[in-house]
């Protein structure tokens, strides 16, 4: 635990980025922010799979931050091998000495296997994986827009710590810069209601949800959407944190034009894009050049797009993790920033 003697604003501890390799691009962009150099590691993939991570400089007694990207075409690593290989740093940085170890962990991987949906056989890797980088070693979880905030409690607060940042304080200015505040906020599903709420408060917008009903014999299906709400006429906003192979988003999309909606900008925080997204995605935005109406979709540097198409926009959120990393590191609060 961090001593109450120690002043806010004075730093805890010496502070230390040290990154896996999937994670090094967004590390590096946060690292320019703090004014902070990268530590030094070795990364290796062994040819039977296996895989372990070296810091080579000395980081005792340090605040160390390591870094992961657990979503993104950046490699050929799964999701569950970039976990693994944040394990095996958060582990290096615990046997190194650090003071405090902090996973940077943007994209919560498993943040939608927070419970049963239905089924009593099935595990619940949300916290599966919070247990691990207890056991791995890390002190607290800096994540963003986590799927369900309920996941902080399957920590053990005792040892592990989760601190999610929201951005709707953040993007909703630069929607308001980009001409997206003259809208309804759309919620994607009932569950997501908490979210577009922030954005409509900060926009000054009118509220609304979709409710999903979801065929869960079949990953990625949504059977049918209703709207609850007004949107005749009116410009949307659908707000949502994952957008993983865009099903949910094109039944939204659809379910929204039936209901008399404009213009439709569909905001993310992770921009995941895996399997049929972008082919999905393309054929709303032909269909809305056909129909005479604009599609854009935008998402954040999380997981960053090379060369994506002029439809699609990126939000830079490292300024806000390195502020959140400066205001942990000195004992000052996340909530404010």
């Amino acid at each position: 635990m961090i001593s109450p003697s120690i002043p806010v604003g004075s730093p805890i501890a010496p502070l230390c980025l040290v990154t896996c390799e999937a994670g090094r691009a967004f590390a590096t962009r946060v690292a320019a922010e703090l004014d902070t150099p990268l530590i030094p590691t070795d990364e290796t993939w062994f040819s039977c799979g296996e895989g372990k991570l070296v810091i080579e400089a000395n980081i005792r007694g340090c605040d160390t931050y390591v870094f992961q990207s657990c979503a993104g075409a950046t490699d050929d690593r799964s999701t569950y091998e970039r976990f693994v290989m944040l394990l095996h740093a958060v582990e290096a940085a615990r046997q190194a000495d650090a003071m405090f170890v902090t996973a940077v962990l943007p994209y919560y991987p498993s943040a939608r296997q927070d419970k049963r949906k239905g089924r009593t056989r099935e595990g619940i890797s949300a916290g599966l994986f919070a247990r691990m980088l207890t056991v791995a070693g890390a002190n607290r979880v800096l994540s963003v827009e986590i799927h369900n905030a309920a996941i902080g409690g399957m920590f053990d607060s005792s040892r592990t710590t989760l601190e999610t940042l929201y951005l709707d304080k953040h993007m909703s200015p630069w929607f308001a810069q980009h001409g997206i505040a003259d809208c309804v906020v759309v919620a994607p599903d009932v569950g997501g209601l908490e979210r577009a709420r922030r954005y409509a408060e900060q926009l000054h917008a009118n509220l609304a949800a979709l409710s999903k009903e979801r065929d869960y014999s079949q990953p990625n299906v949504v059977s049918r959407s209703t709207l609850l709400g007004d949107i005749q006429g009116r410009n949307v906003l659908l707000v949502d944190d994952i957008i993983d192979t865009g099903g949910s988003v094109v039944a939204a999309i659809e379910e929204l034009k039936r209901r008399g909606a404009r213009d439709i900008t569909v905001a993310c925080t992770h921009a995941v894009m895996s399997g049929p997204a972008w082919e999905r995605m393309t054929s709303v935005w032909r269909r809305s050049v056909d129909e005479g109406w604009r599609f854009r979709l935008v998402g954040t540097s999380i997981v960053h797009h090379r060369a994506p198409p002029e439809w699609y926009a990126e939000f830079s959120v490292e300024p806000l993790v390195a502020a959140a990393i400066r205001r942990i590191n000195s004992r000052g609060s996340v909530t404010g920033i």
